[in-house]
């Protein structure tokens, strides 16, 4: 069944800020100190948490999204910081002209956490944020690779068989007949098949990057995801070396990955 932060506001919210302020805000600074006079974006800001602990740190930030439910829930979360001028949320495709033309060469950090295996057309994607980072400026990207034991997005299924571990990787009809049998409804399999279709391993990601002309920067990989505290109650664990270091089995027994780039 689908887990509690899928169906409440608040607690996804809290569990944002904690996770940024515990991890990717640390990770993030291992490369590039934040402070005032900095600007921030996040890319599939959601409610907004992920931005919080960046912006204590002085640092102007801008959330955007394509969801405007999402959007407004960021705006009032974050109603006095946004009056205040500290934050801005929009709910805007960052490809529109307008938004190029306002935020080139804006950004000192770009984040995307948990967002670029919802993005279609990543070769087209990852080379394109270079227009909004200044120079010296940083890209972060933390999402699950596709062949992990729920790299499917799989525990947003209302029916709780829907949560087995690895069925995602079956061939796309396949795995949409299962989620039919099962008796799971349309909009969430809807979803999940956007998500199949998106799908990225480490090894493409890396591709990716590389043929875009960035330098990895930083890099961990977690055999259990930070978010999985608030998820499952598990601690989170640091991949191997050893295992991080195996093309392809990796993606199977790493649960998050965390780089940055520039």
């Amino acid at each position: 069944m689908a887990l509690k932060q899928h169906k409440d506001d608040q607690v996804r919210y809290d569990q944002q800020v904690d996770n940024s302020r515990q991890y990717v805000l640390p990770f993030v600074e291992q490369t590039k100190p934040i402070g005032k006079g900095m600007n921030v974006m996040e890319i599939g800001t959601g409610e907004g948490g992920v931005l919080v602990p960046f912006m204590e740190k002085g640092a102007f930030c801008v959330g955007v999204d394509l969801n405007p439910i999402r959007i407004d829930l960021a705006n009032k979360f974050f109603a006095k910081e946004v009056a205040e001028g500290k934050i801005e949320f929009l709910y805007k495709n960052v490809y529109d002209e307008d938004f190029l033309q306002r935020f080139k060469g804006f950004f000192d950090v770009i984040i995307l956490k948990d967002a670029i295996e919802h993005i279609p057309e990543q070769e087209k994607f990852i080379p394109y944020l270079r227009n909004f980072l200044k120079e010296g400026g940083q890209i972060f990207f933390g999402f699950p690779p596709w062949y992990m034991p729920f790299g499917g997005h799989q525990q947003i299924a209302d029916h709780k068989l829907g949560m087995m571990p690895w069925y995602h990787i079956l061939p796309k009809p396949l795995y949409r007949g299962m989620l039919k049998m099962i008796g799971e409804n349309e909009g969430v399999i809807k979803e999940l098949m956007e998500i199949y279709d998106t799908r990225i391993s480490i090894e493409r990601f890396e591709r990716i990057v590389r043929n875009s002309g960035y330098k990895f920067l930083n890099k961990q990989h977690y055999l259990i995801n930070p978010i999985y505290k608030y998820k499952f109650g598990w601690q989170p664990r640091k991949q191997s070396k050893l295992i991080s270091a195996i093309p392809f089995f990796r993606n199977f027994v790493t649960t998050c990955v965390y780089y940055t780039i520039g």
